[in-house]
């Protein structure tokens, strides 16, 4: 299928499962290509046809727009190169979770967890250690003796029993089989992957950034706001009020950005869905924007506190 078969697809999905959808960002590069809510759940979504043409800012931007949400960051996936990606199985790039579109119809329509796990060398399971240890008692084998039938060492059943060891597919059958219960553990896509790096860490990283969005940032952050910015997303930064959790989606305005218009609207639906505040900053006296508090720099720089800030929103 064609990308935007699969991401009217997977819409159609989110949709059916009870999730309210933002607008599709399309109106520049961004690492997602919608946000979907179903109460407090939240998750961020890019479709990649090809696994292996998904970026590693991509996958940072998710990661991180994760983290500040308390979100679900996903990739659908149809193949990788030319060989197609394994439905029930969740693959990971750049420690973001990637799905076939059918893995994710089973899990959000029928609540069928995916089972597997791809990675280096092969496909593994996580085992079920408490029910392993469990049913190996009440068969009164001991370590070594199931070791033996299983054709194992007893230091690689030890590692199942106590959940250090991941185990191949064929493996997990072979404990089906001797022990007769179910021993793997569904794979729980929305809380695949942690990010190693913290938000605070993250938000210090405003060296790059142009002069006019450094400025605002630092400016954010004298306010004691946490802030953190986002090279792929239709918003420059998001910025958090430690006072009272208040998220802001902050852009830089320059008025003769193509398809502005758009990237505002975009800006506009997000904030709904996310429970944020959207802010633009401009350099020019011209620009103007419906629906978003627009703030000059000059009365940025005027600005004194955060409760002056959040006054104007």
């Amino acid at each position: 299928m064609e990308r935007t078969e699969i991401l009217e697809n997977v819409e159609s999905l989110f949709e059916k499962a009870g999730f309210y959808l933002s607008q599709r960002c399309c109106a520049r590069p961004s690492c997602f290509d919608f946000a979907a809510r179903r109460g407090k759940q939240l998750a961020f979504v890019k479709v990649h046809p090809n696994i292996g043409k998904v970026y590693e800012k991509d996958a940072d931007g998710l990661a991180i727009l994760a983290e500040l949400f308390s979100a679900m960051p996903l990739f659908v996936c149809e193949k990788t190169r030319s060989k197609p990606l394994e439905d029930d199985t969740v693959y990971s790039r750049y420690n973001v979770a990637a799905v076939t579109l059918w893995t994710l119809e089973d899990a959000l329509l029928k609540g069928m967890e995916p089972l597997i796990e791809a990675g280096p060398g092969g496909c593994y399971v996580q085992l079920d250690k408490e029910a392993i240890r469990r049913k190996r008692l009440e068969k009164g084998l001991s370590i070594g003796k199931m070791a033996e039938v299983m054709g194992v060492s007893r230091r690689t059943l030890y590692g199942y029993e106590r959940g250090m060891a991941k185990a191949c597919v064929d493996t997990a059958y072979k404990l089906e089989w001797v022990l007769g219960i179910p021993v793997v553990k569904p794979i729980d896509i929305s809380q695949y992957g942690k990010r190693r790096e913290g938000f605070i860490a993250v938000a210090k990283h405003i060296i790059g950034e142009s002069r006019f969005l450094q400025f605002v940032m630092k400016k954010l952050l004298k306010f004691n706001f946490t802030v953190c910015p986002l090279r792929t997303a239709p918003f420059d930064f998001v910025a958090r009020d430690p006072r009272n959790e208040t998220r802001l989606l902050g852009s830089v305005v320059d008025e003769d950005e193509p398809d502005f218009k758009v990237r505002a609207e975009e800006i506009v639906s997000l904030s709904k869905l996310l429970d944020a505040h959207p802010i633009f900053v401009t350099d020019s006296k011209k620009a103007s924007v419906e629906d978003i508090p627009l703030i000059c720099r000059e009365d940025l720089d005027r600005i004194k506190c955060a409760e002056d800030l959040m006054a104007k929103l």
